[in-house]
């Protein structure tokens, strides 16, 4: 849905720290992605956990899905630009995925899913991003919602960038889905050449970017395609401006920070290791239905 937007200026724009190629690996049955946000980069990117970018037109590539397999203590939200994906999970959940939705899952307590493919041709595109919850959340009852593209608000900026707002809020326009505690802002852009596109940030949220066409300039640093981008965290910034150098497809993504301990198990994301081998415990008991 297309929605009038309030102005959104920033006075001073944080700078590129650095930038990240991610790590080529292959998940569930033996789909290749692009790890963009690694273990390593979980304490400087809280509360966000795990960015997978995914893309081919290569049924090989993609076609074996993700087979049912366990999470606990996070969430996940999955951004398909192009492709359809079938989701089912032990709490009763079921969805497709198709081009430009969203599917935003809160593992909770623990829930097994699968995400399997309903095409066997043609370009697969997109991202699954994990968020993690505070500890006072980790054990909440499962939670699942799918949101069509239609149904995400989306403005376009008089300089002409356009915006998907997948959550959190941008220049007056509120997001498909809030969190409380972690506050995310995840925006879909589409920036053309020569264009700019600002957003306010608080100072205290850790942010990134991540450009899946052409490229984008933040303070002079260049950032091309298949790159992302880490922003400082500069005590006198109040959000970023980004401009297209090229037209541009981004998403930028920040989030408050919840500076909990992590514990991490492959799909177990808990604070103490002893939760974690209660996790694991759990799910070999079948425990994880919902």
């Amino acid at each position: 849905m297309d929605t009038a937007t309030a102005p959104a200026t920033v006075t001073r724009s944080r700078t590129v720290e650095r930038l990240v190629g991610g790590q080529f690996v292959m998940d569930g049955a033996g789909v290749k992605i692009n790890r963009v946000l690694t273990q390593p980069l979980q304490r400087r990117l809280d509360p966000f956990l795990m960015l997978d970018a995914f893309g081919s037109d290569k049924p090989g590539d993609y076609i074996a899905g993700f087979p049912e397999h366990p999470h606990r203590g996070f969430e996940t939200i999955t951004f398909m630009i192009h492709g359809r994906m079938r989701h089912r999970d032990s709490a009763g959940h079921e969805g497709l995925i198709t081009d430009g939705g969203v599917q935003w899952m809160t593992a909770g307590r623990g829930v097994a899913h699968s995400e399997m493919p309903e095409q066997s041709e043609g370009l697969m595109e997109g991202f699954q991003l994990w968020l993690n919850l505070p500890a006072s959340d980790k054990m909440c009852a499962p939670w699942y919602r799918d949101i069509p593209q239609a149904e995400l608000p989306r403005f376009t900026t008089p300089a002409g960038a356009t915006v998907q707002v997948i959550a959190g809020h941008s220049h007056g326009i509120e997001g498909a889905v809030r969190r409380t505690a972690t506050q995310p802002l995840y925006l879909d852009l589409a920036v053309p050449e020569g264009a700019r596109f600002e957003q306010p940030l608080p100072t205290a949220h850790n942010a990134f970017l991540y450009v899946y066409r052409g490229e984008v300039v933040i303070e002079g640093k260049a950032v091309p395609a298949g790159r992302m981008a880490i922003l400082t965290n500069a005590a006198d910034a109040d959000g970023v401006s980004i401009k297209a150098s090229a037209d541009a497809r981004l998403i930028l993504i920040a989030g408050q920070p919840l500076g909990e301990p992590i514990a991490q198990y492959g799909p177990f994301v808990m604070n103490t290791q002893a939760e974690i081998f209660q996790a694991v415990e759990d799910y070999r008991a079948g425990r994880f239905t919902g």
